[in-house]
């Protein structure tokens, strides 16, 4: 099964995150990749030192360049920048018709340092939420969302994916990698109902992208699979030998990247 896969997002030149990540899961995970970037970000594994968005006016033409000429099968939204930035992606997906759509709710990075205007919350809430097929936000951006404290438990986890939900989109992986356990337990929300998946916590530092990397895994991967769980399942997988492999690399002098090529060398 060929498929093409849309990243759109930021960028990252130290190869670990954002378009470069996504474009790298996709390639692994055997989707052929496209992009439309959202910022030019200059980051590397320290930290995040300047964010350049781009204008909305050519965010939009890259959306119309590759949708009026690719099919795409699965798209995966990251990094958005601003409210105009998010209006115009919420505008392409009502315009065009994309099978499966995930939002990874990015709004702070790896480093801690902001990645979304705090006024594009709303925008992100109300404009996108409804128009995609799944969401994948941390604790602390799906507080955010919903304007209240993070989850401190699994229960409030599943209370906050609710809520959610209730928002518009069709379905929530509330990932749990901020909770203080000796695993990191996820919850997918759907209206078809509710399932945990857990993995076991890697003592590792490099852990930079693992955002960006299991929403395109899961974009890359839905078209194969009848549902969400399995393709949760497998994307999670993925990621889980990626972040496995991550200490052969040697790429910066902080939190570095997972190794997207794993299965290759």
């Amino acid at each position: 099964m060929r498929i093409n896969a849309l990243t759109i997002a930021g960028t990252d030149p130290s190869g670990g995150a954002g378009i470069q990540a996504d474009l790298k899961a996709f390639s692994a995970l055997g989707a052929y990749g496209t992009s439309v970037i959202t910022a030019l970000v200059a980051q590397n594994t320290q930290g995040v030192q300047s964010v350049y968005s781009i204008d909305p006016a050519f965010v939009e033409a890259q959306l119309h360049s590759v949708l009026d000429d690719v099919h795409i099968d699965s798209l995966k939204i990251g990094m958005l920048a601003n409210s105009e930035i998010v209006t115009v992606v919420a505008k392409a997906l009502q315009h065009y018709s994309v099978p499966y759509a995930v939002l990874d709710t990015v709004m702070i990075a790896k480093s801690g340092d902001p990645l979304l205007a705090p006024e594009a919350v709303d925008a992100l809430r109300t404009l996108l939420l409804p128009h995609v097929s799944l969401i994948t936000p941390n604790l602390p951006e799906a507080a955010a969302l919903l304007g209240c404290t993070p989850a401190s438990n699994e229960q409030e986890m599943r209370e906050q994916g609710r809520e959610l939900l209730a928002l518009g989109c069709s379905a929530v992986l509330m990932k749990g990698g901020h909770l203080s356990e000796s695993e990191s337990p996820d919850w997918l929300l759907s209206k078809e109902g509710e399932q945990r998946f857990s993995s076991v916590r890697i003592a590792t530092k490099n852990t930079h992208g693992t955002g960006c990397t299991l929403s395109a895994a899961l974009a890359a991967l839905r078209p194969r699979y009848p549902d969400w769980a399995t393709t949760v399942r497998a994307a999670k997988e993925y990621l889980q030998l990626a972040i496995q492999a991550a200490d052969s690399l040697n790429v910066g002098k902080g939190i570095g990247p997972v190794h997207h090529f794993h299965h290759w060398w």
